[in-house]
């Protein structure tokens, strides 16, 4: 019944979200009412060492210490299982979400998950119940992330690979193109769905997720983060949304509003040790720079904000041109009470680790200067 309730809310206020968005393309529809709904005030922990990268390569002792500091800051406890168990339980599946499409410079960088599973494994957590993961598997192997399977007896499953469920989805009036992979594809049959079906791994899996980000920009949603990158990797039949502004606004905080989706995490993470502030998919290391952070937070829609806002910052101090980012993402998703959307709301607490724990040699000789090229058009494919 609790989880009904919680739908039946999410579903009204949704409607709300679906007129104004309807009104911003002109379809006919009369201007909405204003809605002005409270926003809980959200914290972010930042925690930041001038050795965490060197030659792009993490350093995984001092990416370590980073991540018990900021778990621990963020819970605000003297011990890291104390800081642990205030979120995640011994007996619980914890799916560790990753982007691991840009690969292991720009996406998601192992270096960090291992430091967060290693973390969990030495509290006590089994490492069989510990699964990282993304959309789909080749991309994870690509990235580094099944080597962790050998390291520390972990498993890497893709949402494809592992399927999705019939009975939990996202219904949207928007019809896509069913593509291999998506639950209701079928060659030969019937090209169009409705429904973006919700993989299993969430359904019948994990109990407990933690999303892991990199500070990377998106060219229509302004940051690969938390809410674009959950609410696609968790669901097929995405691509009716991926091009138009107004429905990424509507789909994607709606998509993480599901029960089986954004209700399981309770823990987001930013990769932010290196900002790529143009490519998106793309490892342009060019665009990019070292700021040796990681941002710790239980409110995804306040890492987003702030991260969209650090990558204006990158990309001004780079002297590059402005990217246009639309913020309906954001601020439908706190209509939702997803999270926090406006920046005066966000305390930001920042934690800078004393002294050196060495260099860090690169993984290989170090590549030639890249002369930057001309950034890419921001209204490129996603």
């Amino acid at each position: 019944m609790a989880r009904l309730q919680t739908l039946l809310k999410r579903l009204l206020r949704g409607i709300i979200v679906l007129t104004g968005a309807a009104a911003a393309t002109g379809a006919g529809f009369p201007p909405p009412a204003t809605v002005t709904l409270p926003q809980t005030r959200a914290r972010m922990v930042t925690v930041e060492a001038a050795d965490a990268v060197v030659a792009f390569a993490a350093n995984p002792v001092r990416i370590r210490q980073m991540v018990e500091a900021g778990l621990t800051n963020l819970a605000r406890v003297d011990t890291i299982e104390a800081a642990w168990r205030q979120w995640i339980q011994p007996a619980d599946v914890v799916g560790i979400k990753v982007v691991s499409v840009p690969g292991p410079l720009s996406g998601t960088r192992p270096a960090v998950v291992e430091a967060l599973a290693a973390s969990l494994i030495a509290v006590g957590q089994p490492a069989t119940n510990i699964i990282v993961w993304d959309k789909h598997l080749a991309n994870l192997r690509r990235a580094g992330f099944t080597e962790l399977t050998n390291r520390l007896g972990i498993r890497v499953e893709g949402a494809v690979e592992a399927g999705y469920d019939a009975a939990a989805f996202y219904d949207n009036a928007i019809p896509g193109q069913l593509v291999w992979g998506d639950l209701e594809y079928q060659p030969g049959g019937e090209s169009m769905g409705r429904r973006s079906h919700v993989t299993r791994l969430l359904t019948q899996t994990i109990t407990r997720g933690i999303n892991v980000t990199p500070l990377l920009n998106h060219n229509r949603v302004g940051v690969s983060g938390n809410l674009f990158s959950l609410a696609f990797g968790s669901v097929d039949n995405t691509q009716r949304f991926a091009n138009e502004p107004e429905r990424l606004a509507v789909a994607v905080p709606e998509i993480y509003a599901l029960p089986d989706v954004g209700d399981r995490f309770v823990l987001s993470v930013v990769d932010a040790l290196i900002a790529q502030y143009y490519g998106e998919e793309d490892s342009l290391l060019h665009y990019a720079a070292m700021l040796g952070q990681l941002r710790f937070s239980t409110d995804p829609v306040a890492l987003d904000v702030l991260s969209i806002q650090e990558l204006a910052r990158q990309r001004e101090l780079a002297g590059r041109p402005p990217q246009k980012v639309d913020p309906g993402p954001c601020n439908n998703a706190a209509l939702l009470e997803l999270g926090t959307s406006n920046p005066a709301w966000i305390q930001v607490e920042k934690v800078v680790l004393p002294g050196r724990t060495g260099p860090v040699e690169p993984p290989g000789p170090e590549p030639a200067p890249i002369t930057p090229a001309a950034p890419p058009a921001p209204a490129g494919s996603p």
